[in-house]
Parts: structure tokens; sequence; C-alpha cells
């Protein structure tokens, strides 16, 4: 402990500031710390800040929160990208103390004999109080001093005036034996950190025609994938992803569903990085150019998509690096690299880099090649299997590309363990894929969404139904309103989620005994007739756009701490609400888990969460259908999978809708 008071546990701090907290422009960021004193005086706490150039912004007070707890809390809204600075204080707040001390003595019955000291005390804090209040409020605190001077009134008459100031001196308040915490730092992006839809889809499979059967299929490039653009943008996703770009290994090249041995026609997969047309800097030459993909990129900007590119730092047997730099590899006791493993998984078609024989080098070199794509217009990264490399390696590598380019995002793709997915979040990564692909349960997505809330400081998630890789076995058997389903609970609790292409089309065939595609596009080339599959009804793609669209128009929406979830009898739904404090935005949702069977329940609402007290009446309407129902704290629900198996409710007092 340093300073008079203690103040202690002071959060948003992530391992006790060692790593900046969490935040983007325009966020409400709580802030409490714990702290007290001896006796019975007053203490007051306040909030100082600091913004990316160094100047202090206003003055930000703490309220006390429980009574008996010590915890005192306040919000600060970071409004630019950059690095940000906080600190509390605690003070002795005189006023406080002297209010506090008059008030029980007049309620006591006692008389002017009893309080002549506390009157002159009185003028004395009130004139301190000018020093630092601004001119507008003066004259206010001079007629409050000038009143408990006035000897020629009635006590109660001296002492109102002063007592009146109070909302004054909160603001302004007399600080004295002022004791500043330690300074925090947070690291604040652009909104898009916390709020996006991201869309996934191969540019090789783009834009071209759906082949005959027995025929082969045409190879995308960065030109025919063009025409798929305006279609991902109509749906409302914001972000689209490309899996790597880059000349795909020969050596070792996988075949369709992850084949061992190749046929001549098999493209491979992307993931298998470098030939000797290229390594991580290159372009695949069946893509296209460098000045094609400036163009891409120019087109994705034009119809409100930001290109993010894939980071996979490994390669293929015949990348540039294995002859090059071969210190930067694990030797088998033969001489041989190691190819990579997750048992009983094998990837003979990829090389895991090894961080440790030559760190400086790989750094430079992966820093070199993240600079480069940014230097074409790239700035969002999903990072392929961040876990598997060494977290002090992301945490330089972040640090050195947000320092020359703040705004670039890092998207973890970790499926891992609680502890490291959590701590890539601390060490830098700006966004995480998590575990809500295989929470389906009422409770499990509850309780799994609560613990990412209680984390926002420093993990923030982006929900995904599907990927290339996992196809989860609710999609397999859940048949067309388990899409929906998924995709409502993966755009409405989580300010980010993202879908794989197909998931629109209800593709779900899986590869026999395996949470993965059947006829995988890791492998191969899959063109998909978008236009032939929406004309006959078989796509969820005006589905879509109305959840990205909902999500656009609400900004409670846009937000992770405010998640509440509120109860229901019915384990087979879930409820919960999102209310945005700037503009009382709220949307209250209720979801179907169950794609096969009509459901009923009876909600108990939480009624301080929407913004309401627990008598109120107030309209709820259903962004879906339009619908508008009159709501109280208890109401019944129904919800039938084959129509709309959600209903995404914005709320209203009557009379607004």
């Amino acid at each position: 402990m340093t300073g008079r008071f203690p103040i202690e546990d002071v959060t948003p701090a992530v391992e006790c500031g060692r790593y900046p907290a969490k935040a983007v422009a325009g966020e409400i960021v709580p802030v409490a710390a714990t702290a007290y004193r001896e006796g019975h005086a007053a203490l007051g706490c306040n909030v100082v800040w600091w913004g990316p150039d160094g100047d202090p912004h206003p003055f930000t007070r703490m309220r006390p929160g429980e009574a008996g707890h010590d915890r005192w809390h306040a919000t600060i809204t970071p409004d630019a990208a950059g690095s940000w600075t906080f600190a509390v204080e605690a003070f002795h707040d005189p006023y406080l103390t002297w209010r506090d001390a008059i008030s029980k003595k007049l309620d006591a019955g006692q008389g002017l004999e009893d309080v002549a000291a506390d009157l002159v005390e009185g003028q004395q804090i009130l004139q301190a109080a000018l020093a630092t209040a601004p001119t507008q409020v003066h004259s206010r605190l001079e007629g409050a001093a000038a009143g408990l001077a006035d000897t020629h009134i009635p006590l109660f008459a001296r002492v109102s005036p002063a007592l009146a100031v109070a909302d004054v001196l909160w603001r302004y308040p007399v600080r004295e034996l002022v004791t500043r915490s330690a300074e925090y730092p947070i690291w604040v992006d652009r909104p898009r950190a916390l709020f996006s839809a991201w869309y996934e889809f191969f540019p090789r499979s783009e834009g071209v025609a759906v082949p005959a059967p027995g025929e082969p299929a045409e190879h995308g490039t960065f030109a025919t994938a063009t025409a798929r653009l305006p279609d991902v943008a109509a749906m409302g996703f914001d972000v689209l992803y490309l899996p790597p770009i880059h000349p795909i290994g020969r050596i070792n090249r996988k075949g369709k569903n992850n084949a061992l041995v190749a046929e001549p026609d098999d493209v491979g997969s992307p993931w298998a990085i470098g030939s000797a047309e290229g390594g991580h800097d290159a372009i695949h030459p069946d893509l296209g150019t460098e000045a094609d993909f400036r163009d891409f990129i120019a087109a994705a900007r034009e119809v409100g998509l930001e290109v993010a590119m894939d980071l996979a730092l490994q390669t293929a047997p015949d990348h540039p690096w294995a002859t090059k730099h071969p210190e930067w590899f694990t030797h088998r006791p033969d001489g041989s690299i190691a190819y990579a493993e997750n048992p009983p998984k094998k990837y003979q078609d990829i090389y895991p880099l090894n961080f440790d024989n030559d760190p400086d080098g790989i750094r430079a070199e992966v820093l070199r090649i993240v600079l480069h794509w940014v230097s074409l217009g790239i700035r969002a990264f999903r990072v392929d299997n961040p876990h598997t490399k060494p977290l002090d390696f992301w945490h330089w590598l972040i640090g050195e590309v947000k320092r020359a380019e703040p705004d670039v995002l890092f998207l973890a793709e970790a499926f891992t363990r609680p502890a490291v997915m959590h701590g890539l979040g601390k060490i830098g990564f700006t966004q995480s894929y998590t575990y809500f692909t295989w929470r389906t349960t009422a409770a499990e997505l509850r309780a799994y969404c609560e613990e990412l809330v209680e984390s926002a400081d420093h993990m923030r998630p982006n929900f995904w139904p599907n990927t290339p890789d996992i196809l989860h076995e609710t999609l397999q058997h859940g048949g067309p309103p388990m899409f929906k389903i998924r995709a409502v609970l993966a755009s409405m609790l989580s300010p980010s989620w993202g879908m794989y292409a197909g998931y629109e089309l209800f593709e779900h065939e899986a590869r026999p005994g395996a949470e993965e595609y059947l006829d995988n596009e890791k492998f191969q080339l899959r063109p998909r007739n978008w236009a032939g599959q929406e004309a006959a009804g078989q796509s969820l793609s005006g589905f879509i756009g109305q959840l990205n669209a909902i999500r656009r128009d609400n900004p409670a929406l846009h937000w992770l701490r405010n998640l509440r979830f509120h109860d229901i009898d019915n384990d087979a739904l879930l409820c919960w609400s999102k209310r945005d404090p700037a503009t009382g935005n709220t949307v209250l949702v209720v979801c179907s888990l169950d794609s096969a069977n009509v459901q009923w329940g009876n909600t108990t609402l939480d009624m301080p969460a929407l913004g309401m007290d627990w008598q109120d009446r107030f309209t709820v309407r259903d962004e879906l259908t339009g619908a508008s129902y009159d709501w109280g704290q208890r109401n019944a629900i129904r919800l039938d999978p084959y129509l709309v198996p959600a209903h995404i409710f914005t709320v209203h007092h009557p009379g607004e809708v």
C-alpha cells in the first residue's frame, strides 16, 4: 500500500496491468475499485484518464456500489483508437463529511449552540470550492456560504442552501489527501474490433460455373470472385475472410477428402503454403497477380466489405524457407524436417516452424510479411492455430504491428484449452473463435456467454456456427430450422459473428464418422449454384440479411458487456436481452433450441435490465415478422422452428411503435 488511502482491485486490469485491457472507440468502459478509510469521514473517488495524445480527459467521479462493500464505480468512453491510460484517485471529501455530520445533528434536534462551529466549517469548505469550481456555479456557492453566515435568519434557512449544493460539489469536489493508484493501460481499437460480421469464402471456388457431372471444376480467380462480392455485402457482412491465397506446395500434396495421394488435377490445401512460385509474401498464380488482388480489395471496399487475410505460419515441404532457412524447422534424428502432427491426425503436406532455433530471424521475416500485406490494404488477419506458436512471439508481433499500424486487427483461430485462449486475448489478439459451436443447450450457452462477459476486458468472442474444418452434428442432423437457430444465436449473442460459405445453402453432408464436411473445400474446388438455389427457395441468404440488418440498426447489439439473460420455464428456449445505455435501444430475444418441435414457455423478465420498473407494461416489436405485442414481466411464448424459431424484439414504451 502506498498513499493515504488504500485503493485495491482496480478494474479493468489485465494481469494487474501487465497487459492493456481492451475497448473500442465509443465503448462505455466500466471502471471499478475498492477504496476505504478509517473512521466515519467521507471518502470520495474519481477516475483520471489520458488519451493517446497524453492529454487528460474530464474528471470522472465514481459512485459507491452496494452499501458496506467499499466498491466504487464509474464509466469512461474512449473516443479514439490507440493507447489509453487511467488511474483511480481516493480523497478526503470535506463537504460530504460536513454535510453528513450537520444533517445528523439537526435531525437529532440540536440547536445553534451545538452547530456553531459546523456553520463556520461549512463556510470555509464552500470558499475552498470556489477555487476549483467553474465560474457559472460560483453564485450558488457564494449564496450558500452567505446563508451560513447570516445570523438574522432561522437555523434551518441558514443551512438549507449549503445542503442544496450537493450536486455542484459532487461534480466539483473539494479534494484533500488525494491518493492515486497505479496507472493502468487500455488499448482502444476501431469499432470493428468488437462489432463485425465475417463471411469466409475460397476465391478459387467463386465466380465460375458449376461443372457438369464428371467434368472438372474451373479454378476461380480474384477477377471471377469479384462477382460474388455484391451478394456477400447484400447479406450484411462487413468483413470478407479469405483462406491463404499463397502458392500451394506440391510435395506431399493432399488429394480430395484429405487423401494422402493427390491426383494430377487436385489443387491441394491452401494451408500447405509455399512452392517454387513463392511463399507467404506471394500470390498463387492461378488466383491472379498482386494488381488483381489490389483490384479485388478495392471492389470489396466499394460494396462495404473489408478483406481479411489468413496468417498461417507453417509451410509446405517445398516452401522457399525449407531450403533457405532449414534452421527454422524441427529436424528428426535422420536429419529430415518433421511434418505437422496432432495425433492421430497427420499433416504430411505441412512443416511447422520451430520458433526457438532462430527467434530473431523468424520474427523479422514474419513482421516483414505482415507489413507487406498491410501495405496492400489488409487491416485484418485471421490467424491460423496461434496456440501452437509461442505466446511471447505473438505479444511481440502484434505490438510491433500496432506500433506501425494501430488499426490492424487479429482474430485468433484457437480452439484450445481455456487458459491458452484467454492468454492469447491478454497478450494482444483482437478477437477469438470460441467454444460456441459446441454449446448447444440453454444452460451451456448461458453459462458460457456469462463467462465471456466477465472476460470482456481481455477477450472478445467471434461466434461461428461452422468453419471449413467444423460441421457440428446439430447442423448435420437438425435440418434447415437448425441453420436458422444457430445463426440467430451467433449473431444476437455476440457482437461479432461469422459463417463459412455454404451455410446459407444448408450444406450438411459430413465425412462419415467426422465433424467435418464431405468433399471438403480445403482440398478441392466447390463452385456453387448460388442464384439457382436461391431462386428455388433453397437459400438462407434473405434470413441472414435480416439478422445482419437488425444488428446494424440496433446499437444494443454492438456491445458485449450488456448481455443479460432472463428466466424462462422451458429448457428448450433461451431468453436474453441487450440494452444500449447511450440511446436506450433495447433488444430482447427468445430463441428455440429445438429444430423439430413447437416449444412453449413463460418468461420471468429482469425488468430493470430492460430499463423498466417491475410493474411496467411495454410494447415489443418482432423485427423478423413485424408483429407487435403488449408485454410485461411474465409472458407466454410459442415458437415453431419451421416458421420462425426465434423472436427478436425491439422494446418500446407504449405508443412508441
